[in-house]
């Protein structure tokens, strides 16, 4: 998983990249007629309609840089073809990654980064004043 919200899974024919970025956050809200959370707890749960698994599949195809055509395709013969619990969770990661992003990296500094100074002394340690 990276910053971005995307995610690289083997899945269908081979590794693709998944990613529902805020236009396509917007669509799915749109397709599926519900905010992304409210989405993500259905399918977390399993209370979802199987529309909303393929539709996550689909835009998150495009959003991780699948055209339009070719997500179709993948989406027709490897979720709409096949049972809805076998792409259920994929669905549920996918949209999990683009909600939350990447689940070892915490918000704010990254690893590694200096934060200004390196040194282990306080300012006021080495001071004349009182």
């Amino acid at each position: 998983m990276s910053r971005d919200g995307s995610i690289t899974l083997p899945w269908a024919d081979g590794d693709h990249r998944f990613r529902l970025g805020w236009g396509e956050l917007m669509l799915l809200q749109e397709a599926t007629d519900q905010g992304a959370f409210v989405l993500l707890d259905r399918l977390s749960t399993r209370q979802c309609r199987i529309e909303e698994i393929s539709h996550t599949m689909r835009l998150a195809l495009i959003g991780g840089g699948e055209t339009p055509e070719k997500a179709l395709q993948l989406v027709r013969s490897y979720v709409e073809g096949r049972p809805p619990a076998e792409n259920l969770m994929f669905a549920r990661g996918i949209l999990a990654a683009a909600c939350y992003g990447a689940g070892d990296e915490q918000p704010g500094e990254a690893k590694g980064e200096a934060t200004g100074s390196d040194s282990m002394t306080s300012p006021t340690e080495s001071s004349a004043s009182p």
